[in-house]
């Protein structure tokens, strides 16, 4: 089975490589009584303390396996390869490459493979209504060379 590799801590970060976008095809993730075939979760990983990722491959003809929601956590799904549907609430609508979708909290969603090669997801999830006007302006520029 494929893992996560850690390639670098620090004091402030940790980076983390998945392996190529091709190879996301060969996880699998356990959850409970499920296996997800091609599909692994990252944020663990990365030690995120304010979100969730997660890449999904998913064959022609292969749905995400199931309708859910979230209890707390808002959704922004990017479509990186691949063409297929995406089903929120019974509203189904096509998606393809540079599509993004944000799906709230209780969105009954999922997703589907309708094209001929594989469909690659990257999915964001965080705490919803977590983030104020003000928050945009978190960044601050430093003054410090860029040292290469």
């Amino acid at each position: 089975m494929k893992t996560i590799e850690t390639t670098k801590k620090g004091k402030n970060f940790t980076a983390v490589n998945v392996g190529k976008f091709s190879e996301v095809k060969d996880y699998v993730l356990h959850m409970g009584d499920i296996d997800i075939p091609g599909k692994v979760f990252a944020g663990q990983a990365l030690q995120t303390t304010g979100s969730e990722l997660s890449f999904q491959s998913l064959v022609p003809g292969q749905d995400s396996g199931f309708l859910h929601t979230h209890k707390t956590h808002e959704e922004i799904y990017f479509i990186l390869k691949g063409e297929g549907k995406y089903q929120v609430d019974g509203d189904i609508f096509p998606v393809s490459e540079g599509s993004i979708i944000r799906v709230a909290p209780e969105g009954k969603r999922a997703l589907k493979n309708t094209g001929d090669s594989e469909m690659l997801m990257l999915c964001i999830q965080y705490k919803a209504d977590n983030f104020e006007k003000e928050d945009a302006a978190d960044g601050v520029i430093l003054n410090d060379e860029l040292k290469w």
